[in-house]
């Protein structure tokens, strides 16, 4: 994790155990076949967070409604991405609730509600998540929520403060359920998607460490994520943008 501009004392001692994580995922090759350590602890200072989050890759503002389009061979779901005005303290950082929903063919299959926080380096860390996936018969799955500080979960890098190419970084952390990574492939590239064409767009490449496969992902400057491609073939992109 490189930043650009000088860090407080706070921001020295976060970066640094970013920078001692990073070197220890990244491969010669570029690729995920470094094995993170399992001792993650990036010693989250709340004075060193807000809930008001800017990045431009990433910019989280209350009342915006992202709409996405989801494509899984002969399936398709409409994703919804609300910002909302809530907040939730996780590990003494007040993070913003973003309100995340998923239905196929008019039916409610996801529910979601993501926390977030932004250092004042510019990063976005993703606190974690209360997720309910509704399955048939009326069961209801919460595998793969975790909160940052319960049970051992560590919060992770959603986007990098200065996005580019470089070292691997984690996502989320809760042994056994959450163990996502992102690595930062490609910045520039031109993205079209039934919202609008987007230039200087980050190209990233995410994956977990408990399942097989990757996706790329592509954010847009004042936007935020706009597309996405699987290994296995879904694709997700963004069809609208709303504001209260």
């Amino acid at each position: 994790m490189r930043m650009k501009k000088k860090l407080s004392n706070n921001g020295i001692r976060l970066s640094l155990t970013l920078l001692v994580f990073a070197n220890a995922c990244a491969s010669t090759d570029g690729k995920k076949s470094a094995k993170p350590s399992k001792d993650y602890h990036p010693g989250i200072v709340p004075a060193n967070f807000t809930h008001v989050v800017t990045n431009p890759y990433f910019p989280l503002v209350p009342g915006t409604t992202h709409t996405f389009v989801e494509k899984e061979g002969r399936e398709t779901r409409e994703n919804k991405v609300i910002v909302t005005s809530d907040t939730k303290k996780i590990m003494g950082v007040k993070c913003v609730v973003v309100h995340d929903t998923v239905t196929q063919n008019g039916k409610l299959v996801e529910d979601t509600l993501d926390w977030y926080a932004q250092d004042k380096q510019g990063a976005v860390w993703y606190f974690g998540e209360a997720s309910k996936e509704f399955k048939s018969g009326g069961r209801i799955s919460t595998e793969g929520s975790w909160e940052g500080g319960v049970n051992g979960a560590q919060p992770g890098i959603q986007m990098p403060a200065v996005p580019k190419p470089g070292a691997p970084y984690r996502q989320e952390y809760s042994a056994g359920s959450a163990e996502d990574m992102g690595q930062v492939v490609a910045v520039g590239e031109t993205v079209t998607v039934p919202a609008g064409t987007y230039k200087d767009c980050v190209k990233t490449r995410d994956w977990s460490m408990l399942e097989s496969g990757s996706e790329h992902k592509w954010y847009a400057k004042g936007i935020g994520f706009v597309r996405s491609e699987t290994t296995v073939g879904e694709v997700v992109v963004l069809t609208s943008v709303t504001n209260k």
